[in-house]
C-alpha cells in the first residue's frame, strides 16, 4: 500500500499491449503510448505558442503524461469498440474514473489525494490544451495504425482506426497545429513507399475534403 504501489504500476503500464488481439507487426504499450503523445503534444503546443496561442504548458504535459493511465484498471479498449456508442464511451469512462479514485483513495496518502484526483481526470477538455491533447493522441494512433497498413497487414481493422484517427484530427482544423500538420506532415507521412498507397492517399484526401465541408 502507498505510493511504492504507484510508482511500480507505472512498469505494469508497459505490459498494456495496445489494440490487443490482432496480429500486428509492431506492439505497442501504454506506457509508449503515453510518452509519445506527450511528445507530440509538446510540438503541436509549440506551434499554437509561436501562433500566438496562450499555453498551460504544466496543464498540457499533465493531460499528455496521465491521459490513459486508467487503462492499468481496464486495458486497452480498441477505438471503434470503445466508441461505438455515446451510452458505451460513458460506461467506459464511468468505470476507469470509478476505478481511477479508488487506487487514488486506497494508496495515495491523504495530502495527495486531491492534486491526483485532478491529474488523473479526463484531460480532452474544451481547453486549448485539452484539444491539443485530443489531436496528439489521435495523431499517435494514425501513426501506429499507418505502420501496419504500410507493412502490409491485410487486417481492416487498421484502416478503420486509420480512418477514425484523422476524422478525429481534422475536426480540431481551427487549430494551427492541425493546419500545420495536415499541410507539412501527413504529405510527408503519405510519401514514404507502401503497399496500399493510392487507397490510403485517396481515402485520405477524401476525409480532409469531408472536413472542409
Amino acid at each position: 500500500m502507498g505510493i511504492h504501489h504507484y510508482f511500480k504500476s507505472l512498469s505494469d503500464l508497459e505490459t498494456l499491449v495496445r489494440c490487443p488481439g490482432r496480429f500486428k507487426y509492431h506492439e505497442h504499450n501504454v506506457a509508449s503510448h503515453s510518452f509519445k503523445v506527450t511528445k507530440i503534444s509538446q510540438f503541436l503546443g509549440t506551434v499554437e505558442e509561436q501562433n500566438g496561442q496562450e499555453v498551460d504548458w504544466k496543464a498540457l504535459y499533465e493531460k499528455a503524461l496521465n491521459h490513459d493511465y486508467a487503462e492499468l484498471f481496464t486495458g486497452d479498449i480498441k477505438t471503434p469498440v470503445k466508441y461505438a456508442s455515446v451510452e458505451l464511451r460513458d460506461l467506459f469512462s464511468q468505470v476507469e474514473d470509478e476505478m481511477v479514485k479508488k487506487f487514488i483513495s486506497t494508496e495515495f496518502p491523504p495530502q495527495f489525494q486531491e492534486v491526483y484526483r485532478g491529474r488523473f481526470k479526463e484531460g480532452k477538455d474544451a481547453s486549448l490544451e485539452g484539444k491539443i491533447l485530443s489531436v496528439a493522441d489521435k495523431i499517435d494512433l494514425l501513426y501506429e495504425s499507418f505502420g501496419e497498413i504500410q507493412k502490409g497487414n491485410p487486417d481492416p481493422l487498421f484502416m478503420e482506426i486509420y480512418q477514425g484517427a484523422l476524422s478525429t484530427i481534422v475536426r480540431f482544423k481551427e487549430l494551427q497545429c492541425v493546419q500545420y500538420f495536415l499541410e507539412y506532415i501527413l504529405p510527408d507521412m503519405l510519401s514514404e513507399k507502401f503497399i496500399p498507397h493510392s487507397e490510403l492517399k485517396e481515402q485520405t484526401q477524401r476525409l480532409i475534403q469531408e472536413g472542409d465541408e
